[in-house]
């Protein structure tokens, strides 16, 4: 006995109207919207430049690493209206390293624990307690380092760091206040931390499961597990997760204001006070006392948003190498 399927309904040849021109309208909006982010970027590198364009024509690729910064304007003042941003370049490097150093392996760790050690309970309590540090106001940090970490700073922290490493340079004669550059260093490290251990923790979470078991059952330890399979298979996304971090620590500058002190000499303790680019922006660009340290300020911002830029594309170089060496990418 045969059996007599129903006939299919017979499919649209073409498209509706409505439909193809939702389509283009779809299409039309968000390419509008990428076009605008791109035109906001040009626009905004090209009103840098153009600001700073007489204080590039006065001081050249000079400005990068002479220390002089004297706005002064009164006749037979040395080295008046001279503008360098070598102390400015300095502080910030030197105060972003400082975080880098301690917060990345504070938040890989947090990660790891909180990925792969921490019970349930414990893990869905200290979770949102890190990520809630990235919410706390930069000002807020900084008057709490002034109130609360600069004096410990100055009781304790340098005078055992300098006791016991003083035959290194950079641990020289503690400050009298407890701000400088070390001091500024930690906060932005505590800023920073929230970004990396949230990465770090997404990161160790997306390995799959079979990987790690797989090594446990092989006989590997839970360490061994962490460092060859974790680890090693999210290599790419720490190096990510460090670059985002790095940027963060570059352009912070309410709180790295507030702490170190604006200091004005290049030096090897970094227990004095210094400065940074940023910094420097927020204390001067809008009382700025004449049109050559306006300038000087915009070229402060271009070499600012260069770093930024030449830091994010190394970010997504050494991604797509170590992607390479795995054999994921394309």
């Amino acid at each position: 006995m045969s059996t007599i399927t129903p006939a299919a309904a017979r499919l649209p040849t073409s498209r509706h109207r409505a439909d193809r021109l939702g389509d283009r309208v779809l299409v039309g909006l968000t390419l509008a919207a990428s076009l605008g982010a791109v035109a906001v970027m040009g626009l905004l590198i090209y009103q840098l430049i153009d600001g700073a364009s007489s204080s590039i024509s006065t001081f050249g690729f000079g400005f990068l690493w002479h220390s002089t910064w004297n706005p002064a304007t009164s006749p037979g003042v040395a080295n008046a209206n001279i503008f360098g941003a070598g102390t400015l370049i300095f502080g910030t490097v030197v105060t972003s390293a400082i975080s880098l150093l301690i917060a990345v392996p504070l938040g890989v760790a947090i990660g790891v624990y909180l990925s792969l050690l921490a019970p349930g309970r414990v893990g869905a309590v200290i979770g949102p307690l890190v990520e809630l540090l990235a919410a706390i106001p930069s000002v807020i940090l900084g008057l709490w380092g002034i109130l609360v970490l600069a004096p410990v700073m100055h009781s304790t922290i340098e005078p055992a760091l300098h006791d016991v490493l003083g035959f290194i340079p950079i641990f020289g004669a503690p400050s009298a206040s407890g701000l400088g550059v070390f001091t500024a260093g930690v906060v932005l490290a505590i800023m920073v931390l929230p970004i990396i251990a949230s990465i770090s923790r997404d990161l160790f979470l997306s390995v799959p499961s079979e990987l790690k078991d797989g090594a446990l059952a092989l006989g590997a330890t839970r360490w061994e597990m962490i460092r060859g399979v974790v680890l090693d298979s999210t290599r790419a996304g720490l190096a990510a997760a460090t670059i985002l971090g790095l940027s963060r620590a570059l352009g912070e500058a309410i709180a790295v204001t507030q702490l170190m002190g604006a200091g004005s000499l290049v030096s090897r303790n970094l227990f004095t006070t210094g400065d940074s680019l940023a910094s420097r922006l927020a204390e001067q660009v809008t009382n700025a006392q004449t049109s050559q340290q306006l300038a000087a300020l915009f070229f402060c911002a271009v070499v600012l948003l260069g770093m930024e830029l030449v830091v994010n594309l190394g970010a997504q170089l050494i991604v797509h190498r170590v992607e390479r060496r795995q054999g994921l990418g394309h």
